[in-house]
């Protein structure tokens, strides 16, 4: 049996997968678009094979056919990239602030953004002496409404939005203190609107309890929230003002200026 070399790059399990990226390679050398031959050519796989790869990724819009028989990387690659490079340029932008934030306070401190109806956990600062007991892993994720991230992208959506969220996941609850009802959840999103902060009151986690402020780019779109965790009897208002400052700042790194901000733009209450 062969071996493979330590120093040889993995391959994907999966065929299927593996040829997608021989073509998709292949489309990548070149700026103008390629002929099905060609690319069958360069990959050494079946014209048949090359063509009804090449007819998935186009459905997909991960590759154009500009007219027939010829085919170029799609835009749904740079819709794709363009999310990618905004996540890690905010995580940049938040790293040394954060730790800064956690200084002060001495508790976890969270960056998280929106995937569909989940909020995923990019970054974070903590330490063993903060008494957390439940701190969320890099790439975790939680719903929405259960967390005060997450209620922030929510409050930053229409009505009819957070309505057609609420019917899709059905508000499911993790703690007697879960929002599950969708009334409830539209007047925690209005105070979130008006305060331009949001809570999780024990919604994910008992004896947790969560403060989140926006993180905003140059657009002055939502694209991150930025939590303090602390357990239950501890969480401090008086941190509210640290907080906000520390999301500003990470704003203003992205090109934030004041008066961009589309949502969430109530004045800072305690």
């Amino acid at each position: 049996m062969k071996k493979h070399s330590p120093d040889a790059p993995a391959k994907p399990s999966v065929q299927v997968l593996e040829r997608m990226f021989q073509l998709i390679d292949v489309l990548a050398s070149r700026e103008e678009a390629i002929s099905l031959k060609e690319i069958s050519e360069k990959t050494g796989l079946h014209p048949s094979t090359t063509h009804r790869i090449l007819n998935d990724l186009t459905i997909g819009r991960f590759v154009d056919r500009p007219e027939s028989g010829s085919y170029r990387l799609g835009m749904r690659l740079l819709e794709l990239g363009n999310l990618v490079k905004g996540r890690l340029s905010v995580r940049d932008a938040a790293m040394a602030p954060m730790r800064q934030l956690h200084k002060q306070i001495q508790q976890p401190v969270n960056l998280s953004v929106r995937q569909g109806d989940e909020i995923v956990y990019v970054e974070r600062a903590y330490s063993e002496r903060s008494g957390m007991q439940v701190v969320r892993a890099i790439g975790g994720h939680a719903p929405l409404h259960l967390t005060s991230t997450g209620k922030l992208f929510l409050a930053a959506d229409d009505p009819q939005r957070v309505r057609a969220y609420a019917t899709r996941t059905g508000l499911p609850g993790h703690t007697r203190n879960s929002i599950t009802q969708l009334p409830i959840l539209e007047r925690e999103l209005g105070k979130a609107r008006q305060y331009g902060i949001a809570r999780d009151n024990e919604e994910l986690e008992l004896g947790v309890r969560c403060i989140a402020a926006g993180v905003f780019d140059d657009q002055g779109q939502l694209v991150a929230g930025l939590s303090i965790s602390a357990p239950a009897d501890r969480l401090d208002d008086g941190w509210l003002p640290k907080l906000q400052s520390t999301a500003d700042e990470i704003s203003q790194a992205l090109g934030y200026t004041a008066g961009q901000r589309t949502a969430l733009d109530g004045p800072l209450k305690t």
